[in-house]
């Protein structure tokens, strides 16, 4: 009896052993739920996020930067409050948020840190900082925020935000990880490869308080993160800045490029935002006022929106006629005024004054011919075939389509084609007489402002351009992308350019653009009043100067604001002088412009 209870006595013992190794080897090699905790009561992983790349304007001035933020992060189990008023005093929250903020880490991960609270600036985390050794469980990670010194070009630049789950799950690289930042619109997104730059990481040791004691074996198993390039824009900022002030409290858009490489010197939407309002704490509920808002901010008109050109369409009608030959530059036309509806008094015209009046009935001839070519005996079949010709040189110049500049989201507009027209009227059931109010910039053509700024670019040129681009220089490399270096020629002999051209510098010096004068520069002009069914017509205006070795080029949109001579000319003339001259001397368009009185 007693030798069967020896036996059970060490039976118990002996399975009380096992009980205890086999629990040991779960813990140490089956289960990892104990590992990470215990590793973190010495070792702390910590990400080390790299800077994005910085954004510089053509002169060197500063569009984008870095602001240092700190993220509070938090290891529930870890995590020790004494005194919850002091903490809560010194971050600036409620004693609710604070629950709630503990219970969201808790359900994430208690052995893991999540982020406790985001984005404090140097001057809060400052006032937290004193008492942070008092807080076990609770450690800063350094991060950074886009910062700016001024309030323009949004629209262009766009935005960074953090990275949703659905950005994720479409991400093949495994460059990013949750709570990274990546860019959402603009420049921001349309160079996020380059601006991203790696993070990298670093192991710390720590105390059973969260205190930092140093680098885990003197850091050899960190790696260093790596910035991202920084880019060099095209944009003049004092141009832009001064521009967005002239367009205050009205609604268009304003583009300048520089002819001679198709670089954008200025790219406008109004109204806009500032982008210090997309970037802190503060980005959710700024986004959520900025969707709401009627006037709509964050849509981008200079590239997003498409207007009947109106008569500034009638110069490109010119080149067409004269490359087409169907008109001669010296050839007497007599417009009676009975097509349709005309400003310029009935008479003789030839290119020149066709151009400088801006003679409805002159391109409604003009037009007629370039659509009835009397290549088929069937009036509608020649119709389509000479549609199909004009069709060709205006996606020459870019209208109708996407030119590729390096901000997402670019609208193509519309040129009507044949099969347009076929769906609205029925196969061979139009023809010129039906379509007619395209021949002066209206009806059915749709054409955003940078298309707009880039035909005016190609006439500068006399009969080429380079697609418009927002970045000049990628990290050192001095140059733009390869597809910003290509010359793409319109199809019109540079022969034709000259007539036109002259007729557009009377515009200005003698005409309907006389607002957009530019002392002792020759400026080319051409005005348009872009009608609008649902309210006041748009002004529009086009122009480049000097008219030889031209610097700019420009479009300006403003909606509802009546006749192109008013506005848009003003503003276009005001925007030249200052890039041209660095002054503005015509202080009294400037005054006409800010007072706003456009309509009477």
């Amino acid at each position: 009896m007693e030798d069967n209870k020896k036996y059970i006595i060490q039976f118990v013992f002996i399975l009380v052993g096992l009980i205890y190794c086999l629990k040991l080897f779960q813990i140490q090699f089956l289960d990892d739920t104990y590992g990470p905790a215990a590793e973190d009561n010495i070792l702390r992983k910590i990400r080390d996020y790299s800077y994005r790349g910085i954004i510089y304007d053509r002169n060197g001035k500063l569009l984008v930067h870095n602001d240092p933020v700190f993220d509070l992060m938090v290891i529930p189990k870890e995590a020790s409050v004494e005194d919850t008023t002091q903490f809560c005093e010194a971050l600036k929250i409620t004693k609710e948020e604070f629950e709630e903020k503990m219970k969201e880490a808790a359900e994430y991960d208690i052995f893991q840190p999540s982020v406790f609270m985001k984005m404090l600036s140097i001057e809060d985390f400052g006032r937290f900082q004193d008492f942070l050794v008092d807080y076990p469980g609770f450690y800063p990670q350094v991060r950074s925020l886009r910062g700016y010194k001024h309030n323009g070009l949004a629209n262009a630049l766009g935005y960074v935000g953090e990275i949703s789950r659905r950005m994720l799950e479409r991400d093949t690289t495994g460059s990013y990880k949750q709570r990274d930042y990546i860019g959402i619109s603009g420049i921001e997104l349309e160079y996020e490869k380059e601006l991203k730059g790696h993070n990298g990481v670093k192991y710390k040791m720590v105390n059973v308080r969260g205190v930092e004691k140093g680098a885990f074996k003197n850091g050899r198993r960190d790696t260093l993160s790596v910035p991202g390039l920084n880019l060099k824009a095209t944009i003049d900022l004092e141009l832009q800045q001064y521009g967005e002030w002239l367009m205050e409290g009205m609604a268009g858009a304003v583009v300048a490029i520089e002819p001679a490489t198709g670089e954008v010197l200025s790219i406008i939407s109004a109204p806009s935002y500032s982008p210090k309002q997309l970037s802190g704490r503060h980005f959710g509920e700024n986004f959520s006022v900025l969707t709401q808002d009627s006037l709509k901010p964050l849509f981008n008109r200079a590239i997003m929106s498409v207007y009947p050109p109106g008569s500034t369409f009638k110069p490109l009608q010119s080149l067409i006629g004269l490359q087409e030959g169907v008109i001669s530059p010296r050839e007497q036309i007599y417009c009676s005024g009975a097509l349709v509806g005309d400003h310029a008094p009935p008479g003789y015209y030839d290119v020149f004054k066709a151009v400088q009046k801006s003679s409805n009935n002159y391109f409604y001839i003009v037009f007629k011919r370039i659509i009835n070519r009397e290549i088929s005996e069937n009036t509608f079949v020649d119709s389509r075939l000479g549609l199909e010709v004009w069709d060709e040189y205006l996606h020459k110049f870019g209208l109708g389509q996407p030119l590729g500049i390096d901000i997402p989201n670019e609208k193509g507009g519309q040129i009507p084609s044949a099969n347009l027209y076929n769906r609205i009227y029925g196969k061979d059931r139009w023809k010129w007489s039906t379509i007619n109010s395209i021949s002066i910039g209206q009806g059915e053509i749709l054409i955003s402002p940078l298309q707009m700024a880039n035909y005016s670019a190609a006439i500068a040129n006399r009969g080429y351009y380079y697609t418009p681009h927002v970045i000049k220089e990628i990290g050192n490399t001095g140059k733009p992308r390869e597809e910003y270096q290509i010359k793409h020629n319109v199809g019109i002999d540079t022969i034709h350019f000259s007539t036109v051209i002259d007729a557009m510098e009377a515009v200005v010096e003698a005409g309907t653009g006389f607002r957009a004068a530019v002392p002792g520069i020759a400026v080319c002009g051409k005005t348009g009043t872009s009608q609008n069914p649902h309210g006041e017509d748009h002004s529009v205006f086009i122009a480049f100067a000097p008219k030889d070795n031209p610097k700019i080029a420009i479009s300006v949109y403003v909606q509802n604001a009546g006749q192109g001579a008013r506005a848009a000319a003003s503003i276009a003339g005001l925007m030249m002088e200052r890039y041209l001259t660095g002054e503005t001397k015509k202080v009294y368009i400037e005054d006409y412009v800010k007072k706003g009185h456009f309509i009477y």
